[in-house]
């Protein structure tokens, strides 16, 4: 049973008591990946948000396996029906269309997941967007804490878990055979709660997977705030 996470308004002087959470003062592009190990076309993609991991800072890469490929020969080690819910979530936002790989960048521009010189344009796109992002940090304390500073607008706040690296050999399938590196798999996604423009805080549980990140997103699923911490 998901255990409902303690939510509460900070006043100033307890907000200037958590200087020591791990602040994201330049917030990362979050670049999703659509994925499964059943996929031929996905290694490649695969590959590219491992090299996005490695580069650092300012890109938040997530791999989330998605569950329409396990009814073939192999099923996928680390797919969740919440990265299918979610990939259709986007797809109603963005073109109707549902591949892997897919990517979605910042939640809003979707492409190939394997065409690197496209997904770096992208990329760099987003951040020379720029505008005004809501502070978001994050702090590994027995479970997680998350606050969020106060701006404008509002948005929904996702909690992600994910596992920074792993390898799968895979037996059946599109890639029967082959040995596949992967990245920031994600293990959990959940919605929880909204951010209104308010300074606020959870307490929750530290989610499935060795690290954790959340995501703002606007009406329009837009990201306008993300931080990651663990792992």
């Amino acid at each position: 049973m998901r255990q409902k996470p303690s939510i509460r308004l900070l006043p100033a002087a307890a907000l200037a008591l958590l200087a020591g959470l791990a602040p994201a003062a330049a917030r990362p592009v979050v670049v999703e990946l659509f994925t499964s190990q059943s996929c031929s076309s996905c290694p490649p993609a695969e590959a590219l948000i491992g090299a996005l991991a490695r580069e650092g800072g300012d890109v938040l890469p997530l791999a989330y396996h998605v569950t329409y490929w396990n009814h073939l020969d192999w099923r996928d080690t680390y797919s969740l029906p919440a990265a299918t819910e979610r990939q259709n979530a986007y797809a109603k936002r963005l073109d109707g269309q549902v591949y892997t790989p897919q990517a979605v960048i910042d939640g809003q521009t979707g492409l190939v997941g394997s065409q690197e010189a496209a997904v770096r344009a992208a990329i760099a796109a987003a951040k020379a967007g720029g505008g005004e992002a809501v502070p978001v940090s994050l702090a590994r304390e027995g479970g997680l804490r998350v606050r969020l500073g106060a701006g404008t607008g509002s948005g929904t706040v996702t909690l992600v878990g994910f596992d920074p690296s792993h390898v799968t050999s895979v037996a059946r399938g599109e890639n029967a055979g082959r040995t596949i590196k992967q990245a920031n798999v994600v293990r959990s996604v959940a919605e929880i709660g909204r951010w209104t423009g308010a300074a606020r805080e959870w307490t929750l549980p530290w989610p499935a997977g060795e690290a954790a990140a959340v995501i703002v997103q606007d009406g329009a699923g837009h990201v306008i705030g993300a931080a990651r911490t663990g792992g």
